[in-house]
C-alpha cells in the first residue's frame, strides 16, 4: 500500500496509534438517488484507524495492531456489506461504514483496562474519495 497522509484528529493523549488496512467488499445503495451505485459493485476499501490514550497495557501497547486488523478484516473482507446486520435498515454508504467500524472498535477498546479511544476512522472507497468519521465529544467516555 502506498503511504497516505490523512487529516489528524486533535487530542491531548500522550500516545497515538494509526493502523492502515484494507479489505474487498461489495455493496449496493437501493435508492434512485444513488445512480449507478444502485447496482451491486465492489471496492477495495482502504482504512486508517486512529487510536489515542495515555495508558499502555501490560505488553506496552495501546492495542495490538493485529487485533484491529482481525476485528475489521475478518468481519468485512469478501462480503456483501448489505448482508451485515448493522446495515439491515441502513444503506451501506462509505459514511455509515466508517461509523460502524468506529463503533466496532470502540466497543472493544471500552473493555480494555487501559481504556484507549478510537479518535477517527477514515474509509477510502476509491483513489479519489474518502470519508472521515470522528465521534462527538460525548461519545468518547
Amino acid at each position: 500500500m502506498m503511504q497516505q497522509f490523512y487529516p489528524t484528529a486533535a487530542h491531548d493523549f500522550q500516545f497515538e496509534l494509526n493502523k492502515d488496512l484494507h479489505f474487498s467488499a461489495a455493496h449496493f445503495i437501493p435508492s434512485e438517488d444513488a445512480g449507478k451505485c444502485q447496482v451491486m459493485h465492489g471496492h477495495t476499501y482502504h482504512l486508517n484507524i486512529t487510536i489515542g490514550g495515555n495508558e499502555l497495557d501490560a505488553t506496552g501497547f495501546l492495542i495490538d495492531f493485529k487485533l484491529l486488523k482481525e476485528l475489521i478484516h475478518k468481519k468485512y473482507d469478501h462480503s456483501v456489506l448489505n448482508d451485515h446486520p448493522e446495515f439491515k435498515n441502513k444503506f451501506p454508504t462509505t459514511e455509515l461504514l466508517a461509523q460502524q467500524v468506529w463503533q466496532s472498535i470502540q466497543q472493544v477498546l471500552e473493555m480494555r483496562s487501559n481504556r484507549p479511544h478510537c479518535l477517527q476512522v477514515i474509509v477510502r472507497e476509491t483513489p479519489t474519495s474518502y470519508v472521515v468519521f470522528r465521534p462527538r465529544k460525548g461519545e468518547l467516555s
